[in-house]
């Protein structure tokens, strides 16, 4: 294994059958999308893999979506799946890369240190014409020791401490048109426009083909938007899905991932109590 968080196809298929090899497809959608990943996955997944509905392994007490479960809830959840805090977790969503980056973060606050991202991930690994498997699966349930880190979540009072910080960047992924407030909010209630300070970079700059793009043009987006990944970063989206990727990219720089503000637009758009401010 290498230091970067992302592994490759030819990888995974070289150690498909190791024994400690845990993987795990992470896909979720938009509605608008019209996707079943459940239905997906039934029909077609990467051999071994299970399934982490990141809806479910949740904390499913609040009506914010898909926020991190507690600590016990998730090492319960992935125990189920057969997936233990020590093994090699590689997961992967049927976009290439959205929802993986958000389970990859899952694993990551929860103490997981050897896990990945499949690069290309589902799309890549048909293309190539690689073996599938389908139905469901039924992992031999294993323990998972959650040794949680505060430092990688950050909620609302963080975020708004951290925007009269000058040594943390706030960043958002969102549209440029979402951010600025000149585009409608996906769900209904939520007001339009940005924290003020933060800055702007929509999570699919970082993607080119369903993959992460290069570090050298990471870096490129990273400093086009004005961000320093070498500083301290939270990172912001609609829902707290698309979030976790400037983590896996500052990670895939040999930086320290981003802490990521669970709640997001959701939550601070939604809230009243909340700055928001409007256009560039």
């Amino acid at each position: 294994m290498t230091a970067s968080p992302l592994v490759s196809t030819d990888w995974l298929a070289a150690h498909l059958f190791d024994a400690d090899l845990r993987i795990v497809d992470g896909s979720w959608y938009l509605p608008s999308m019209a996707r079943d990943p459940d239905a997906e996955f039934l029909a077609a997944h990467i051999p071994g893999a299970v399934r982490f509905n990141p809806d479910l392994i949740a904390d499913t007490s609040i009506a914010l979506p898909h926020m991190l479960a507690a600590p016990e809830v998730f090492a319960e959840a992935v125990g189920g799946l057969g997936i233990s805090e020590t093994d090699t977790i590689v997961v992967y969503d049927g976009m290439g890369l959205m929802s993986a980056a958000r389970v990859w973060w899952n694993f990551l606050v929860m103490g997981a240190k050897k896990v990945f991202v499949l690069d290309g991930g589902l799309p890549k690994w048909v293309a190539e014409g690689r073996v599938l498997g389908a139905g469901a699966t039924a992992p031999r349930p294993a323990s998972f020791h959650a040794r949680f880190d505060p430092t990688g979540v950050a909620d609302a009072a963080r975020v708004l401490a951290a925007l009269d910080d000058p040594a943390i960047q706030v960043v958002d992924v969102r549209s440029a048109g979402r951010f600025r407030g000149e585009e409608p909010e996906p769900r209904p209630g939520l007001r339009g426009g940005h924290m003020p300070g933060a800055r702007n970079l929509p999570f699919p700059d970082l993607i080119a083909n369903g993959r992460l793009r290069d570090p050298a043009e990471l870096r490129a987006r990273f400093a086009a938007a004005g961000i320093d990944p070498a500083r301290p970063v939270i990172t912001s989206c609609g829902s707290g899905v698309t979030a976790p990727i400037v983590s896996l990219a500052m990670a895939a720089m040999g930086h320290r991932p981003a802490t990521v503000y669970d709640g997001s637009w959701t939550e601070w758009g939604g809230r009243a109590d909340l700055p928001v401010v409007t256009g560039r």
